[in-house]
């Protein structure tokens, strides 16, 4: 299906970019050939060359390359996907974008900013901390680069309030597998002209094009931010307040679900201590210019929490306990990630999460593993832990039947497989569990048609 890269393919690829952009050694590869997958799933293949470019023309020379030779070629940000998208199956080419990662304009008149794909997310939101403006989406991982976050409509613990990275890209300029260059949307908030290419392909994991400038929408920066933990003795006392706090009006930035067994790994690993006493927490952030409104409605979240069955409530609006609470709740993963199998994204409607969470501890009970829940409860995305735990010997058949029920469990509440980490490789056979025959007919139509080679990210999204 594939041809096999030669010393001349290489060369050739070395005066695009320069010898130096070139790698070609196995030990120097190892780092592109995977990503931050979990174990149980997680796929492994080296690169035949990885190289790093520093335009869109070199990018477009290097696909056109690729085509004509029939080799594959993998897009990679800085790897910290979920899902295997970044992972080089069938190896070829690997096209880093490490060194497009220029700030080009930060436009305060019309609120955009104008960055290159392979600029970290640290960097974009280091540069608008000069500003009264802020980029509002926030996956968890700094250190990603912007052109993977649109690739894959990164999401986070700010969705509730403000969308998903969809909602804040404006204009983009790509390359297509076929090396053309397009230079879609711009600096509009409205434009209806001909079909939105420009929607179809955030999302669209690497399959499509590769980003190499992004235009993204700004927001003016809020002066003040609070957290409140309210603590319950159960996870349904807890999940069955998100409901009630929507309905107040007042959209929190965050509205988190987070289980004690959750956060007790990501304590030991950074040796702090997460402030509230309880068994299932609603951790609730909230936004604004003024610190009495701030607190008129944190009042409000207190009583709401109370009437529903809350035994205590900490107003954290100190920066120092803030940062030790965000610090604890960002490193939850990477705290369980050594001791478990999987990580489920599955997403629901918001309504539907309690009775998820205790789908979710049926299925814990009768397949006797353990499974540890929290994730962003006012957005319905659930994360379910997976975890090794008494399945040491027949892990791989008990993953495939959790993986199983827990996707029809979604299934039958009107969700969705992911939320966030995407397809990748690791769900691309599972995808019929959240669409029909004729949707992934017609994905494998358009990805004809924007790549008829099927070189760019192949095995990605699309089941075989």
């Amino acid at each position: 299906m594939y041809c096999k890269i030669t010393p001349e393919f290489i060369e050739n690829l070395e005066k695009i970019v320069g010898k130096v952009h070139v790698i070609s050694d196995k030990t120097a590869m190892e780092d592109f050939s995977h990503d931050e997958t979990a174990p149980g799933v997680a796929v492994t293949h080296l690169p035949d060359v990885v190289i790093k470019p520093s335009s869109s023309e070199e990018i477009a020379k290097i696909l056109r390359l690729a085509n004509e030779k029939s080799i594959p070629v993998t897009p990679r940000g800085a790897g910290t996907g979920l899902a295997g998208g970044a992972v080089p199956i069938y190896g070829g080419i690997v096209i880093n974008l490490e060194r497009l990662d220029k700030i080009i304009e930060i436009d305060e008149d019309n609120l955009m900013i104008t960055v290159e794909g392979g600029a970290p997310l640290m960097k974009i939101y280091e540069a608008l901390d000069k500003t009264d403006l802020f980029l509002p989406p926030h996956p968890g991982e700094e250190s990603a680069q912007v052109g993977a976050a649109v690739a894959t409509n990164a999401g986070g613990v700010r969705t509730v309030k403000y969308g998903v990275m969809r909602t804040f890209v404006k204009g983009a300029e790509v390359v297509l597998p076929t090396g053309e260059i397009l230079q879609l949307g711009g600096k509009l908030l409205k434009n209806n002209t001909g079909y939105n290419l420009l929607e179809l392909l955030i999302g669209s994991e690497g399959t499509l094009c590769l980003f190499t400038k992004i235009i993204l929408r700004l927001l003016p920066k809020p002066k003040e931010i609070m957290i409140l933990l309210l603590e319950y003795k159960d996870a349904k006392s807890a999940i069955a307040t998100v409901p009630k706090l929507l309905k107040t009006g007042e959209i929190p930035l965050g509205l988190e679900y987070i289980e004690r067994e959750s956060i007790t790994p990501s304590e030991k690993m950074l040796g702090e201590t997460w402030p509230a006493k309880g068994e299932a927490f609603l951790m609730v952030v909230v936004v604004g210019n003024d610190q009495d409104e701030l607190y008129s409605i944190c009042e409000k979240i207190m009583e709401i929490g109370e009437e529903n069955g809350a035994l205590n409530v900490l107003l954290a609006d100190k920066k120092k306990e803030q940062d030790i609470i965000m610090k604890i709740r960002s490193n939850i993963y990477e705290g369980l990630r050594p001791d478990m199998l999987e990580i489920f994204d599955i997403v629901v409607p918001p309504s539907m999460i309690a009775v998820f969470v205790e789908k979710v501890r049926e299925v814990s009970s009768r397949n006797q593993v353990k499974l540890l829940v929290y994730g962003h409860a006012g957005d319905g995305n659930v994360h379910v832990h997976l975890m090794r735990e008494g399945i040491e010997k027949d892990w791989k058949q008990k993953l495939e039947q959790v993986k199983k029920e827990l996707f029809e469990v979604g299934k039958n509440m009107g969700g969705k497989i992911t939320a966030e980490h995407g397809i990748g490789v690791v769900k691309a056979g599972d995808i019929f569990y959240s669409l029909s025959e004729k949707e992934i007919e017609l994905m494998k139509s358009i990805k004809k048609v924007f790549d008829p080679k099927n070189i760019l990210n192949p095995g990605k999204v699309l089941p075989d």
